[in-house]
């Protein structure tokens, strides 16, 4: 169950068809950028074991997904080309509080809310695309990125302890929607 406090409408996948090439794009730097950040937590916080195998494994999925990506864009033409960053995380990770443990149980649950967002709009996908080979790729994604937003959330729990995490989860997914809602429409998986 994914912890949104807010639903994206069906009509987002109708705003994103016109830009369907950049939609993608932008879906394969997401990919890439979720690597990153399940690696650069490997090496933040490598003194803590716990964390090493579930975020290399969710790194390898996440760059297998990327791959996949690449290799849509490459079918269709799209060439894979620098895109500036989407203002969603950034905005999102302002929430992040300093010092320990406070930073890595934010840190671990806003990934969780990126994964739920991704996921959700996956989702959309797969029901409203008119391309019937995208909406098979959107559907083969869901499980995936529903199994990294709890890997994330389960993360949290056991690192942080449970209570402390389930009482941060709604202030999170406040400010998830907030950023969500007052954020200008882009042609982007958080846009």
């Amino acid at each position: 169950m994914l912890a949104l406090a807010s639903d994206t409408p069906r009509s987002w996948v109708e705003q994103v068809l016109p830009d369907l090439d950049k939609l993608l794009l932008d879906h394969a730097h997401c990919e890439k950028k979720a690597a990153s950040n399940a690696i650069n937590l490997i090496f933040r916080y490598q003194r803590d074991p716990r964390l090493m195998r579930p975020l290399s494994a969710l790194a390898r999925e996440e760059l297998e997904h990327f791959e996949q990506m690449l290799d849509i864009l490459d079918a269709r033409g799209i060439p894979f080309e620098p895109l500036s960053p989407s203002r969603y995380a950034g905005e999102l990770f302002r929430c992040v509080r300093h010092g320990e443990p406070e930073r890595l149980l934010d840190t671990l649950l806003v990934s969780a809310f990126i994964e739920a967002r991704s996921c959700e709009r996956m989702k959309l996908l797969s029901e409203e695309l008119p391309d019937p080979e995208l909406r098979d790729l959107y559907r083969s994604l869901l499980a995936c990125e529903a199994r990294h937003h709890h890997d994330y959330v389960s993360l949290a729990e056991q690192l942080c302890g449970r209570e402390v995490a389930r009482a941060r989860l709604p202030e999170i997914a406040a400010h998830e929607a907030h950023v969500v809602d007052t954020l200008p429409f882009e042609p982007r998986f958080h846009g």
